[in-house]
């Protein structure tokens, strides 16, 4: 069999192991006897039409083990979407670099590239094989137990909730925490993994699945305020309201900006935090009439790429799909996107398989309704769903009478 070669690119917003990817795929091409040079895309699909390609084979492993825990993507990103033009210049690329494999590193829209560039390869008469290997701290890939990148940024978000909590308890007020989640509310549900006892925030957490008006935030708020004098609140960047139908950023203002697949543009604005915390303070009156001491926090990009406290099992997890992916390309003809299914909650164990690549893209799994309790908490069941991806968090103390 004559060798050919293939590319990788990375796609959509980075994670903090992104690049264990990226290496797992580097790491088993040089180990395969049916690809040849495998190139780096500079920001996905973009450096493909622009052939501006890092030849990945030969790369040292000790800096390859650096880029492996180094966040964000190391060959650069995209959220480029390619339509017909776009993939003929993506096929006039890999032709003139004797190009029959593509891996793409990414979330749904990334997916979604990946079958279009695959349909339309079929359609053309171009022999390629696409594989999508995935990446989200959103974790809303369909087929998908969970997604690399989740569990990192979810360790990132319940760490600096159980510390917002120490704050809270120090000075007492209403916190509000607003945390990436555009569609599917799973990053902002692990803010509950931060409790530690009955009386720790957060107190309340809203997702997008769980539609919210300020009648009923108002209500919680006071409810929680007025049982403990502290108020700690996680809520997702996509919560919506009831009424309106959309999200309440849109509601709030009517700019926002949206990429090439039509996703409005949440996590640039600390919009939402700002009006939930002037609801509090306009529309909210405290026992004995003081004035509320409110705060909001918009966490934004920090959360997804944070270095130096990724998850053990998420790191492994992301560079073993990479691998897996090379490993599926070793089947003539074979597309897809590479899977993990959860066999054992305990102990905690996987199993990695190819799904087509229209059963992953574009449209979003979400929070399964079990794992919400009252549209404002989350549920035992999705600690036991959460906990092994995130692994151990920082041990903190307190003395029994200040809990």
């Amino acid at each position: 069999m004559s060798k050919k070669n293939a590319v990788i690119g990375q796609s959509g917003g980075p994670t903090s192991v992104i690049n264990q990817s990226l290496v797992g795929v580097i790491e088993e091409v040089a180990k395969s006897s049916h690809i040849d040079e495998l190139f780096g895309a500079r920001h996905g699909v973009r450096g493909i039409i622009n052939e501006s390609f890092i030849p990945l084979k030969g790369q040292p492993g000790e800096l390859l083990e650096k880029i492996a825990i180094t966040p964000a993507a190391a060959l650069g990103s995209t959220r480029d979407k390619p339509d017909a033009e776009y993939c003929q210049k993506i096929f006039a690329s890999f032709k003139k670099h004797d190009v029959h494999y593509f891996f793409y590193i990414g979330g749904n829209d990334s997916a979604d590239t990946a079958r279009i560039v695959n349909e339309l390869a079929k359609k053309e008469g171009y022999e390629l094989q696409v594989f999508h290997i995935p990446k989200t701290i959103d974790n809303d890939l369909r087929v998908h137990d969970h997604c690399p990148g989740f569990g990192s940024a979810a360790k990132f978000v319940a760490s600096a909730m159980r510390g917002d909590n120490f704050d809270n308890k120090s000075l007492p007020g209403i916190k509000i925490d607003v945390i990436m989640g555009r569609n599917a509310g799973f990053l902002t549900a692990a803010s509950v993994l931060a409790r530690l006892h009955d009386e720790d925030g957060p107190h309340l957490i809203y997702v997008p699945e769980a539609p919210l008006s300020e009648e009923k935030f108002l209500a919680d708020v006071d409810a929680v305020y007025s049982k403990r004098g502290r108020c700690l609140i996680a809520v997702s960047e996509g919560l919506m309201n009831p009424t309106t139908k959309k999200t309440w950023t849109e509601s709030l203002l009517t700019n926002l900006d949206k990429d090439a697949h039509g996703n409005v543009q949440l996590a640039g604005t600390g919009a939402l935090g700002d009006c939930m915390a002037n609801l509090c303070l306009t529309r909210l009156t405290p026992a004995g009439g003081k004035k509320l001491r409110v705060r909001a926090d918009t966490f934004g990009y920090l959360q997804r790429s944070f270095p130096g406290f990724l998850s053990e099992v998420d790191a492994n997890e992301a560079r073993e799909v990479g691998r897996a992916a090379v490993l599926h390309s070793k089947a003539k003809g074979v597309s897809g996107s590479v899977a993990m299914k959860r066999i054992s909650d305990s102990p905690y164990k996987i199993e990695l398989f190819l799904t087509p690549l229209e059963t992953v893209a574009r449209e979003t799994k979400h929070l399964d309704p079990a794992f919400i309790a009252g549209g404002n908490n989350i549920t035992r069941a999705f600690i036991d769903y959460a906990a092994p991806l995130v692994g151990p968090l920082p041990v903190v103390g307190a003395f029994e009478e200040m809990r």
